[in-house]
């Protein structure tokens, strides 16, 4: 039995850049949910939240038309760069990120909303910027459960399959992620392959989830 272990390699490479693109923003967008005056908060909310509950093709359809060579972004993409997006690994990464960061943003936004405001009034009695606080104050504070979400992002990204299938494409030695890998086995038959793939990402993914425990909740975790 031949396995290709490029999936592999690739669904690394994927959700290590949208993990850290999903921190990005679930330190800023979490951040400002956490904000009691929060203008147009539950709005925003549910925009960030959409990604959980639409169906992956939805989703997928949604950036299909949003990212193609018609459209003013696939346009503008094409001219920047000299190719198109879609089909391209790099559209892979675009779809873990809308995967992973919601769940990015409601962790910072409810770790920072969970912690004790008496910090931050102290450290803005002390002259502290906006910034500094949450940079010296709120987020050290946060580390724990922040550094967990950030792990199980890492995760999510690895694991997307619906979008990344339908933006990404399954491109052989190009796009094909693991997920992907998976579900091209099946079609093809390869009974062994499958099973091999499975197992890999499953490993992966509950060693990520052991981590990602640990570092929210600590030694209550065993």
């Amino acid at each position: 039995m031949q396995i290709d272990w490029f999936p592999l390699w690739l669904s690394l490479r994927v959700g290590a850049i949208a993990a850290l693109l999903s921190v990005i923003l679930g330190l800023w967008l979490g951040r400002l949910l956490a904000a009691e005056r929060c203008r147009g908060k539950r709005f925003l909310e549910a925009v960030i939240e959409l990604p959980l509950v639409l169906p992956p093709t939805v989703l997928g359809y949604y950036l299909l038309v949003a990212l193609g060579q018609s459209s003013p972004l696939g346009r503008l993409h094409e001219t920047l760069t000299g190719r198109r997006l879609l089909f391209t690994w790099q559209a892979a990464v675009l779809a873990a990120v809308i995967s992973a960061t919601p769940l990015m943003i409601r962790s910072v936004r409810d770790a920072l909303a969970g912690l004790d405001p008496r910090f931050g009034l102290a450290a803005r009695g002390l002259g502290a910027s906006s910034w500094r606080i949450f940079c010296r104050v709120s987020l050290p504070l946060a580390r724990g459960p922040v550094l967990g979400a950030a792990v199980l992002a890492f995760a999510r990204s690895m694991a997307d399959f619906g979008v990344t299938l339908l933006i990404a494409g399954n491109l052989p030695n190009r796009t094909q992620t693991l997920s992907v890998a998976v579900f091209d086995a099946v079609q093809r038959g390869d009974g062994p392959a499958a099973r091999a793939l499975v197992l890999v990402m499953s490993v992966i993914v509950a060693g990520l989830l052991f981590l990602s425990n640990r570092l929210q909740f600590g030694r209550a975790v065993r």
